[in-house]
């Protein structure tokens, strides 16, 4: 058959059934493909009834011969070696400089494998993160593209059409990077929403056992969504608070505490630790997930186990305002870790990675999408080279402002023994940035005593080490240092 489609996409579960309409309605006639293609056919009579310029195939062959060249191909399969699987089956149908395009949630390690894989075989690879779930992809998603750079203008029209656009109508789309870039910054912008769900599980969590009703708590967060916290995520927290369930009881509490994940956050963990890049609070509500799936064993240490009766003093009003500035300052925390993450890969993987293009590609459509990421947009143009957003003015001062509230928080949570691992992660990691001598010289002068790992002297230049015969019984060999 003729060659008409602009585009072509392989996967029809609803992220990709919605990314075909919104081409579709800026314009793009799309061909679609299924393993299961009996999909081809619901999907043709059902969403995309009447729909002319979408176009089903039935096997590969005739699904890529439906393509305008340089073909175009987009796949919205499960991450893994599904995605393997479907570039080995196209590579027979394909010419030199077509483009594979996968918009999935997986591991930049192996976006840049395919990457260099296809290359040698005359294939551009685009692996780009999408994010703002079903309603994203329908009506203008947050995206993320990386890989071979060629690729960019021939795809750029058509994912910057069906982007979500800023309120100055700039698309939260624009070209990442090399190789796996694409994908690393997705994956981080996942982190930072472990990190984001957490605070807010937090907050319910103390405003909870404060004892206020989820009528009073949908409202709370209403108001924070009002102001300097006005974000998806706390927009979507005052809908779950306000849901009722067919009893008329609130829907959220008959939901079972033990929260899922499907790797992304473990993964921004497992590369930060990589590169030495202290990102405690995605890692704390990683584990804060962990910790939940463990239901039955929490429920017989709940009857073992006893700390003091959980609760938070004070009026609600007061708490409400406290725990809102706790949350903002939480927040900011979550993205500095994130940002400083970026920073670090950019400069171990070569990416030149733009930090105030991210923030503009996550203002709208995305997940974490808020109101401060146009600040911190800002922070990064008037300073590309921004040691970290807690000292950009604009964020040092919320930090200063709403740092007694914040301890406030933390203290009182702590001493009515109720978890809060992110908020309270984050505060020790403020803390901790902003002390200037740390009290890792106890540290190194423990590992040289047990083990000779040596040490450097605050009246010596840096990158000279010292080892102390600590015991006077030992020899003067020492051992090899190792920096993350």
């Amino acid at each position: 058959m003729t060659a008409q489609a602009d585009i072509g996409l392989i996967g029809l579960a609803v992220m990709g059934q919605n990314l075909v309409l919104n081409m579709n309605d800026h314009g793009a006639t799309v061909a679609v493909f299924n393993r299961t293609v009996s999909k081809v056919d619901e999907f043709l009579q059902d969403a995309a009834a009447g729909r002319s310029t979408i176009l089903g195939a039935h096997t590969l062959e005739e699904f890529v011969g439906m393509l305008k060249r340089p073909r175009r191909i987009m796949l919205m399969v499960k991450a893994g070696e599904a995605v393997d699987q479907n570039i080995e089956q196209l590579l027979p149908y394909l010419e030199h400089g077509d483009i594979i395009i996968d918009g999935g949630n997986s591991h930049f390690p192996d976006s840049e494998r395919r990457a260099h894989y296809l290359a040698e075989k005359g294939i551009l690879f685009v692996g780009t993160g999408v994010s703002g779930g079903e309603e994203g992809a329908r009506f203008g998603p947050s995206i993320m593209p990386g890989g071979h750079t060629q690729a960019w203008p021939v795809i750029k029209e058509i994912f910057q059409g069906i982007s979500a656009k800023t309120e100055t109508g700039e698309p939260c789309c624009d070209w990442v990077g090399s190789g796996g870039a694409g994908h690393y910054v997705k994956m981080v912008h996942n982190g930072i929403e472990y990190g984001d769900i957490q605070l807010i599980a937090e907050a319910y969590h103390i405003m909870k056992l404060a004892g206020m009703d989820h009528k009073a708590m949908k409202a709370a967060f209403e108001q924070w969504n009002q102001g300097e916290l006005n974000s998806y995520l706390i927009e979507i927290a005052a809908d779950v608070l306000g849901k009722k369930d067919e009893d008329g009881s609130p829907l959220v509490e008959k939901i079972l505490d033990a929260a899922g994940q499907k790797g992304t956050g473990k993964w921004t963990g497992i590369n930060a630790l990589d590169m030495g890049v202290p990102v405690t609070l995605i890692m704390e509500s990683v584990f804060a997930r962990s910790l939940s799936a463990m239901k039955d064993e929490r429920v017989r240490a709940s009857k073992l186990i006893h700390g003091p009766e959980k609760g938070f003093q004070g009026a609600h009003e007061a708490l409400v305002e406290d725990l809102g500035q706790a949350l903002l300052a939480s927040k900011i925390i979550s993205y500095a870790q994130g940002f400083m993450l970026m920073r670090e890969a950019s400069k171990e993987y070569g990416w030149n990675l733009n930090f105030g293009g991210i923030a503009l590609m996550w203002r709208g459509g995305c997940i974490i999408r808020s109101v401060f990421l146009g600040k911190i947009k800002e922070a990064f143009d008037k300073d590309p080279n921004l040691d970290n957003l807690m000292v950009a003015p604009y964020f040092r001062e919320i930090l200063e402002r709403t740092q007694a509230s914040w301890r406030r928080v933390v203290s009182q949570a702590v001493i009515g023994g109720i978890p809060v691992p992110a908020m309270s992660s984050a505060l020790a990691f403020f803390d901790g940035y902003r002390t200037e001598r740390l009290p890792a010289n106890m540290v190194q002068a423990l590992r040289d005593y047990f083990g000779a790992h040596t040490y450097e002297r605050v009246d010596r230049p840096r990158g000279e080490f010292f080892h102390t015969n600590w015991t006077g019984t030992g020899g003067k060999v020492s051992s090899s240092t190792y920096n993350v």
